[in-house]
């Protein structure tokens, strides 16, 4: 049997529990627990697709899909990274609230665009950023209807490149830069040639006796000078006695 969360309508609208969301009311006393505290109906079942629930609700609802619905500036809302693993919401605007990103779900019309507005919704007319079409899940539920066929909301398999390599990335680049530049310095000392007494060079395996002296001279090279010796005693020594001008 197919999960109704994966399974699109047959008009190829949307999964069938897409309209019983939209449609649903919400932050209403639970008709069940109507008597308890905080029993106001702020979540919806993706698989039983009926009325919202309380959190009371949720215990006959153990191995279901179920998103909440919040609210900002009396429309509801749901979270992105609730609703995004179920539905493709692309082309709609989000929101960020409280530090986290939300779509609204049905449109909010409206009366007249501001001043300077260079795209609106393509069903409310509600003002846009220029990347987005629609301002709800609502609206892009309509432009499908109208049979756009750039519209869907399908999910679509994403491939990593991981995947596609068979490996993550390589260790060069999850090395800290610090890291990496001790191993190259070390890797250029390493490869580069000693200079034995007789003036000739020796590489590989060929090494002679002088080899970690001058290992050691050529690393003292690069590492910082002695600073000077401060005598902390003569800059607090006083000046000589003064002496009082001849009147």
């Amino acid at each position: 049997m197919v999960s109704p969360i994966g399974r699109m309508g047959n008009d190829e609208l949307g999964p069938p529990w897409l309209k019983p969301l939209l449609r649903a009311s919400y932050f209403i006393p639970c008709s069940i627990h109507g008597d308890s505290n905080k029993s106001e109906c702020n979540l919806f079942c993706l698989d039983c697709m009926g009325h919202a629930l309380c959190s009371y609700c949720l215990i006959n609802h153990k191995d279901h899909s179920v998103v909440q619905i919040r609210r900002s500036s009396y429309h509801n809302v749901v979270r992105v990274n609730e609703i995004q693993k179920y539905l493709d919401i692309s082309c709609v605007q989000t929101y960020i609230i409280n530090s986290a990103k939300i779509v609204f779900l049905n449109e909010r019309p409206q009366p007249r665009p501001g001043k300077g507005v260079t795209n609106t919704c393509e069903i409310c007319c509600r003002s846009l950023l220029d990347s987005f079409r629609f301002c709800s899940l609502g609206c892009k539920l309509g432009a499908v209807k109208r049979g756009d066929p750039d519209l869907t909301f399908t999910l679509r398999m994403k491939h990593s490149r991981d995947a596609f390599h068979g490996g993550s990335e390589s260790d060069e680049s999850s090395t800290p830069k610090k890291i990496r530049r001790t191993q190259i310095f070390n890797r250029m000392m390493m490869d580069s040639p000693a200079i034995s007494s007789d003036g000739h060079n020796n590489y590989g395996g060929e090494r002679s006796a002088s080899s970690g002296d001058e290992a050691t001279t050529n690393i003292s090279r690069f590492s910082p000078a002695t600073p000077p010796i401060f005598n902390h005693h003569n800059a607090r020594r006083r000046k000589g006695i003064p002496h009082r001008a001849p009147f």
